[in-house]
């Protein structure tokens, strides 16, 4: 898509409205990403209120600086996935256990129902689901500090 093809701006309440070339406006408009783990910044579709697509976004990098920043802070208020960065302890290593880790967004704790609440991402990476549903990321195993490895080993 082009990028002078359609607008964005912020209406008085804080949400998206666009406004297409074809001077076609929608109100109220959310961006879904079709790939949130594995093309965060690919594949973006802006949602009217009514559930359909307005529009299409092959890649975020291609748009204008202005019109990119609106949809990623969009985004970044609807997202909620904290990265894990170290598993400080886990209380036992059959499930139910207890995680103790250090996040991007700081310590947590959370309980792990059961092995299966562990996935793999790509090569490297790991989705984490909490008893309540919240869902932690492992961005690259390899990146983590060895006894965090070693603990995530105990349950892989």
């Amino acid at each position: 898509m082009p990028s002078d093809a359609f607008r964005l701006s912020r209406d008085d309440f804080g949400r998206l409205s666009y406004f297409g070339a074809d001077g076609s406006r929608h109100h109220d408009v959310v961006p879904v990403r079709a790939f949130p783990l594995t093309a965060a910044d690919e594949g973006i579709a802006l949602i009217g209120v009514d559930g359909h697509e307005v529009v299409w976004i092959e890649r975020l990098g291609d748009l204008p600086r202005e019109l990119r920043l609106l949809i990623e802070e969009e985004l970044a208020s609807r997202d909620f996935m904290p990265q894990i960065l170290q598993v400080r302890r886990v209380s036992s290593f059959a499930t139910p256990s207890t995680w103790q880790v250090r996040c991007d967004r700081g310590e947590t704790s959370f309980v792990l129902k059961g092995e299966e609440d562990i996935r793999r991402l790509g090569d490297n990476g790991l989705l984490i689901t909490d008893s309540h549903g919240i869902q932690f990321r492992v961005g690259d195993l390899a990146a983590l500090d060895k006894t965090s490895r070693r603990l995530l080993d105990r349950f892989l």
